[in-house]
C-alpha cells in the first residue's frame, strides 16, 4: 500500500487555542503586550522559532538572538507543561486513519513541531497508535520546507515515496521539493486561497481522503 505522511498542526489537529495560551503566559510572564488568537493562528506553520520571532515583531520587540533564545525556551516551558489541553482533532480523522490503518497504509508524521510536544499530542488525542513514524521540527537540523525530514519519514515507513498530506504553503513546497503527490486540507492554518497553493488532491473531508488512497 503508498505510504501516508501527515503534517500535525492544522492538519490533524487544531492547536492553536494551546499555542495562543502559551504565548499569552509568555508575553504576560515577560510584561509585554497580549497578541490576538488569530495573530497566533497566523504564526503558526515554520516551528516554534519562527513562531517566537513573529511574536516578538508583533509587541515591537527589536529582534535580538540572544533574547530570541530566552523566549522560545520560555515559550516551550508552557506549551510543554499543557501541550493537549485546548487542541483538538478535526472531524472525522479518528474515522479515517481506522480505515486507513484497517488497509494496511503505513503512515506517519512530519511537522516543524517539536518532536516531544508531538508525541505527547498523539498520544493524548488517541493518535500515536496510527503513526509508525514521527519526525519532528527537532529531529534534524532542518525543518519543512526543506525536503529532508519529509523523506527521512518515508525512508523510516520503508516506502521511499507517498501521499503527504498537509494544509499549508510551506507543506505544499515540501512535496514539490521531494517530488511527491501533495494532498491539501481545505481547513487548517493556511495563509492563501487554495488556488494558489499547488497541489494534487484537495479535500475538505476526511473521509474522501481515504479514497485518495491507492492500493
Amino acid at each position: 500500500m503508498t505510504a501516508i505522511v501527515f503534517d500535525l498542526d492544522g492538519t490533524l489537529i487544531d492547536s492553536a487555542p494551546d499555542l495562543h495560551a502559551a504565548a499569552l503566559n509568555l508575553l504576560r510572564a515577560e510584561g509585554l503586550p497580549d497578541i490576538t488568537f488569530d495573530q497566533t493562528r497566523s504564526f503558526i506553520g515554520n516551528g516554534v522559532p519562527k513562531l517566537v520571532e513573529r511574536v516578538m515583531q508583533a509587541v515591537d520587540l527589536p529582534a535580538d538572538p540572544a533574547r530570541h533564545a530566552d523566549l522560545v525556551a520560555g515559550f516551550l516551558r508552557f506549551y510543554n507543561a499543557e501541550p493537549a489541553v485546548r487542541t483538538t482533532v478535526y472531524p472525522g480523522v479518528h474515522a479515517a486513519l481506522h480505515r486507513l490503518a484497517a488497509q494496511g497504509v503505513p503512515m506517519g508524521l512530519c511537522t516543524n513541531k517539536p518532536e516531544g510536544p508531538s508525541r505527547a499530542i498523539l498520544a493524548a488525542l488517541d493518535l500515536a497508535e496510527f503513526m509508525d513514524v514521527v519526525i519532528g521540527g527537532d529531529t534534524l537540523a532542518v525543518k519543512k520546507p526543506d525536503p529532508t525530514p519529509l523523506r527521512m519519514a518515508f525512508d523510516r515507513l520503508g516506502a521511499g515515496t507517498g501521499l503527504f498530506v498537509g494544509d499549508s504553503e510551506v507543506d505544499s513546497a515540501t512535496a514539490q521539493a521531494l517530488g511527491v503527490p501533495f494532498a491539501l486540507y481545505e481547513g487548517g492554518y493556511r495563509r492563501s486561497p487554495v488556488t494558489e497553493i499547488p497541489h494534487t488532491h484537495l479535500f475538505a473531508d476526511f473521509a474522501d481522503l481515504v479514497a485518495l488512497s491507492p492500493a
